[in-house]
Parts: structure tokens; sequence; C-alpha cells
């Protein structure tokens, strides 16, 4: 018992262990400020008599517990977020009036959100799954809130089926599973009846919905949007978030052990890498093009479903997002934070793409929902940090309301700060665009709209020939969960109108023992797109270690000088490691010194880590070969496509995990390659040859 605890005896108490106020530790009060004398038992009658209603502190407990869960977001619950900020390269005051892209260097915070979309809050972070990427900008003109996903397109083309599209992809509502994962009859059934869906399946079924790291995965804005600059000129924009430390995804076995080993993977890594400076950072870049482009472009890029290869339309890099500061309180800022489409700043404005018109209204009314009210304005991760001006009152949780006596609009009464006006000159103003339209009022489908397969094909043709074996195997594994027969040979003829031999890989990894038909389309898909090879994950790679880590097994006696140039090697580049060893307690190396471990061996895999090193002497060697944890540490790492630095002191460890025969150019031998030249090497993450 420490001094700090003072034990009470029996007078009223209930014998119970106190920590009263002192100069470390202030007087406990209620949330109206009363000091509390006893938070460790109720009001009751006697010593063994009923409670008493009148206990206020004991009602304000239960109360607050009670309330303390808010309704979870019904896409994106599992999410995590960080502060920043967003600089400015250069005025843009050529493309937009927008105040945030006014100046160069100017810095403007942001708050970022990262999310899968459909699991709960409590699913592992590595299901197979979109990626939200929501970014709040706090402008000097009110907040700017880009709301998009790792991936530019989606599966829809119109709100309306938003919420079929959810209800299929969630847990099936008779058995209440399976969740965070669209391995199930009802996500296919639908996708499958569903063609406009299909270039998206084909981005969730790459390694893009299983990234390594939220700092390693694009963001988009998917919908197209417009920018006005002062003279009215109008321009068409899509946004693209590039992270500076490169695209990176994990392949499917390993995620499926990551889940296991930590499901908490990206929440972790996110938390470790600001504590540790190194901050995540993103480029924002636009695709700009203007009505000509759009006419002659051949989709419409009001169609949600299709993207503008950056071969058409270069992205323009127009600033950058440096994510700098964890949350002080999860819930009151990751949890609370409203993101809402509709939030955009004068110089911005929308185009008629269907989807985005829906979740102008969806996103408001879903927040409202949520956080109790109309005035979720009010907390202040979503409070403006511009000064706020209006006259809207009341309402639950109202904290700010309107000073004065003025709470309408015309009013006669003088006095600027709380009587404010519209203004015609600065204020928000929609793009001008015709809409001298006329005919009947129609629930209808743009003929623009009815290519379905095009753009799939095109993704698909992008993709290098291990990134299609991943699509092949994904979408395998995900039909092979579906128990009707016929959603799965619905679904391969919907491939076929992509690729036939992608489609008949598919079909005969399910066993099919015919080729169904290809499905009918609207439009038959083009042959002559080109290969985009910015679509690509595998043809833009890093080419770095830094902000990656690597897991170093180690055994006491390992060779310290070994052990101390590639430790230096690697913070030389930028990247980290993690010592597994066969106790929690740490190494002694061959120098004496002593080395803490920050993961044994049974809860350290290779999983965890970007590349692995086995620094062991022989005898170490032998000790780990007795235990499966440490064979599946190199196995595991193998099968992943990892580089694995080992020394000969390592072979009975790999001869016991049955690798001694499968030995490649992957593995690297420390005696023989410098650390240098070995952390070079691990700057191409995977050794894919294997």
């Amino acid at each position: 018992m420490t001094e700090s605890f003072k034990y009470a005896g029996n007078k009223g108490k209930g014998g119970e262990l106190h920590q009263p106020a002192s100069d470390t530790h202030p007087t406990m009060t209620t949330a109206q400020g009363c000091p509390v004398s006893d938070d460790q038992n109720s009001l009751k009658v006697g010593t063994r008599g009923p409670g008493l209603l009148e206990d206020q502190v004991l009602r304000e407990k239960l109360f607050h517990f009670d309330h303390e869960r808010i309704p979870e977001r019904v896409v994106h619950a599992r999410g995590y977020g960080a502060h920043g900020y967003f600089e400015t390269y250069e005025s843009l005051e050529d493309l937009t009036s927008a105040d945030i892209f006014q100046r160069k260097g100017e810095k403007t915070p942001v708050f970022a959100r990262f999310s899968t979309v459909a699991g709960n809050k409590g699913s592992p972070d590595l299901a197979r799954d979109v990626r939200g990427f929501a970014v709040k900008f706090y402008t000097q003109q009110g907040n700017w809130d880009l709301v998009g996903n790792n991936i530019p397109v989606f599966f829809i083309q119109d709100a309306m089926k938003f919420p079929d599209l959810i209800h299929s992809a969630k847990a099936e509502p008779d058995r209440g599973f399976p969740q965070a994962q669209t391995a199930h009859d009802n996500f296919w059934d639908f996708i499958s009846l569903t063609p406009e869906s299909m270039h998206m399946v084909m981005w969730a079924m790459s390694d893009r919905a299983i990234p390594r790291s939220l700092r390693f995965m694009e963001g988009f804005g998917v919908h197209t949007f417009k920018m006005i600059n002062a003279q009215g000129a109008e321009k068409f924009v899509k946004f693209h978030w590039k992270p500076k430390g490169g695209v990176q995804s994990v392949v499917w076995n390993e995620a499926l052990k990551l889940n296991g080993a930590d499901p908490d993977f990206h929440r972790r890594d996110m938390w470790q890498a600001i504590g540790q400076g190194d901050y995540p950072e993103w480029e924002l870049g636009v695709q700009v093009f203007d009505q000509e482009f759009a006419d002659s472009f051949e989709f419409d890029v009001f169609d949600a479903t299709k993207l503008i290869p950056e071969e058409q339309v270069p992205v323009k890099i127009i600033g950058r997002m440096v994510l700098d500061r964890v949350v002080d309180n999860f819930f009151a800022e990751t949890e609370q934070v409203a993101f809402c489409t509709q939030n955009i700043v004068p110089g911005l404005d929308f185009t008629p793409d269907p989807l985005l018109q829906g979740r102008n209204f969806s996103y408001l009314d879903t927040q409202v929902k949520r956080l109790g009210g109309p005035n979720f304005t009010h907390i202040p991760v979503n409070a403006p940090k511009c000064p706020m001006r209006h006259f809207q009152q009341d309402g639950h949780m109202a904290m700010n309301n309107p000073k004065g006596r003025v709470n309408y609009e015309p009013n006669s009464w003088e006095g600027a700060e709380h009587n404010p006006r519209a203004c015609p000159a600065h204020g928000f103003e929609s793009s001008s665009e015709s809409m001298s339209m006329s005919g009947d009022k129609l629930r209808y489908r743009s003929e623009t709209f009815a290519d379905h397969y095009s753009q799939a094909r095109q993704f698909y043709i992008s993709q290098t020939d291990i990134e299609q074996a991943h699509m092949q195997n994904a979408l395998v594994f995900e039909l092979s969960k579906v128990e009707h027969l016929a959603i799965r040979e619905r679904m391969v003829s919907h491939l076929l109108n992509i690729d036939q031999t992608f489609a008949k890989k598919v079909g005969k990894g399910l066993g099919l023992k015919t080729m169904p038909k290809a499905a009918e389309a609207a439009q038959k898909a083009r042959q002559d797109l080109p290969v985009s090879d910015a679509l690509s994950m595998l043809k833009n790679p890093p080419n770095t270690f830094k902000g990656r880590k690597l897991g170093i097994l180690l055994t006491d006696g390992a060779d310290a000088d070994l052990f101390a140039d590639i430790t230096l090697a690697l913070k030389k580049e930028g990247a980290n490691y993690e010592v597994v060893a066969p106790t929690v307690g740490g190494v002694t190396l061959s120098n004496d010194e002593f080395i803490p471990a920050q993961q044994v061996i049974d809860g350290g895999p290779s999983v965890l880590y970007d590349a692995v090193l086995v620094l062991v002497t022989k005898d170490g060697a032998k000790q780990l070969a007795k235990i499966p944890e440490a064979k599946d540490f190199v196995s595991d790492a193998h099968a992943h496509m990892k580089f694995i630095g080992h020394t000969a002191a390592a072979m009975p460890l790999t001869k016991a995990a049955g690798l001694i025969d499968k030995i490649d150019a992957g593995w690297l031998d420390l005696e023989s390659t410098k650390p240098k030249s070995f952390v070079k090497q691990l700057r191409n993450l995977r050794f894919w040859q294997r």
C-alpha cells in the first residue's frame, strides 16, 4: 500500500481504501462543481439499508455512465484521428477564391480521420475494406470537409442505393454476422445485381483494401467538385492525397494474422509514428479540367464510379498535410468529430453528381442523430476556428447562444458585434451554371452513366501480374464464403465482361463445372482504354524503408557489433526496429550489453514488421527451434515475401522451420551483406520473385 492511500476504518464508510485530496490529487467534484466526500459508497438508510433517491452524487454518476456511449456511425464506425496542419505551396488565386489557397506557405489547422467502412467500432483494423479518408480544414472562411476514401471511385452512382449497399455489406440481420467483412451472400447478391459496382469491386478486391498503414495509403475526394476564382471563372477538380512515404499494403494471409496478433495495428502504428516525431505526411493534388474536356471525356465526370486517369489529366500538387499531434481524448475528438460533405467554403462548389447530392443531405442528418441535436458544431473538434455570427439559438446542448436581444433578421437594431448581416461581396455563392432545363420530373439514370465495365477492365489490365493474382485470390476467397451457387455464377458472369482470362481463373478457383454466359451489358466494355500505370501500386514503389519497421529476433550472445551497425543504418534511413526475444526481459549481447525486448517471441510475430532479422547464436537458434512461434516467425516472413536478414548461426532455426531448401535472394546473409546495403535492399519492401 502506498502512502497516498489511507485505511478509512468502519466509520460509516464500509472500510474501503480512500485516496484523499492532496497537493498532487485535487478535490473531486460533481459535474456541477460540488466537492465529493465519498466516491466509494452510495447514500443508504443505516449501514445495510436501502439506497436513498436523494443521493445526487450517485444519480449523476450513473446517469452519465448510462449515456456515455453515443450511437456509433452506421458506416465508418472504426476510425482513428489526429491533428495537424495543411500548408499551401503556391497561391491558387487564378483557380479559386478559397481563402485557404491564396497565400504561399500559409498553414491551416486540420483534423483527419481514417476509418474502415463496414465494421463496428470493435472490429479489427486489417479487415478487407475501403478506408475512409476525411479531412476537416479549419479555414479563415469556415470549415471545409473533404470527405473521401482511399479508393477514387465508389460502388454506386446514386445516393438512393446507399442504404441498400450498406445493408448488404453489414452483418446479415437474422444472424448478426459476419461483421467487418463482405464475404457473405447478401453483399455479393447485391453486387452481382448491380453492374455499376464492378469498377469499385476491382479496387476493393485489390491490395488497396488491406493497407499496411494509414500512413501509406492514398486518399481521394471521389467526386468531381468545382473551383471558382474571384472573377467567376469555373474549373472542375478532383482531389488526390499522395502519401509522402509511398503506398504499401499487406498480403491477405498477413492481414488475417495481424488481426489476431494486434487488432489495433493501424491505430498503434499511427500513435507510435506521431509520438516518435515521424509525422505522417501527404501532398494534396488536384486534377483540373474544363467543360470542354468534360464533354469530350469517354465517361461522365459526374459519375462516382468513374475516374480520370492521371495520364489524361495530370495531378497538380498544391500543398501538403502533416499530422503532428494525437488527440487528447479519443471520444471527445475522434468519436465526436462530425464530417459533412456539405461543408465547403467560398471558391468551391458542388456538381450535379447524384451520389454527392445525396451525401450532402445524409451526412448532416446523421450527425444530428449521433450527437444529439443541431448544436454539434459547438463541440470543440467541430467548431470553426474563425468567428461565428448567426441567429441560430437554443436546441439540445446549446453552448454558444447569441448575445443580446436580437435573434432575428432583418432587424433595425444598431450594433455590429452581435447583429450580423449577409455579405454579397464575400459570402458563399453557388456556381452560375445554367439550369435552363425543361420537361417532366423524372426518376432517371443518365445514359452517360451506362458503361459499367470499361474502367473496371482498365484497372485490371493496369496491374502487375502479382497484383492481378491477388485480385483473383481475393474474389475466390470472398465468393467461396457465398452459400448460393447462383450468386457465385452471376458474379463470374460480370467478370467475363471485364477480362475473360481473369473470369476463368476465378471460376476455376471456385470449382465451377461450367462457365456462365457473360452478363448482359448496357454498354459493351471498351477494349481500347490504355494501361494506366498510375493505378498500380507495385509500379509506383516507395523506394524507401523510412517509416517502416524491422523486427530483430535476438538471443543471448548475439553479435553486438552487427546489432549496433544495423540499428545505426536503420536510424540513418529514418526506419524503426523492435527487438523480439525469447523472454520479454531482453537479452545480453556478445559484449555484455543488455538490450531490452519490446516483444516476446510468442507475442511478437513477424507479421508486425516490414522485414525481419534473425540475429542469434547457434545455441540460441537451437533453443528457438523448439518454440513453435519462433519457427512461425521465419516461416511467415518467408511466406509473406519479406526480406529476411540472417547469419549462419540461424540455420538450426531455419531448418526447423522447413525452409533450409527454400533460401532465396530475399534471404540476406549479414556475413556477406554490409548493414548499409542490407537496409538499402529493404527499400524494395517485398521479395515478390519468391
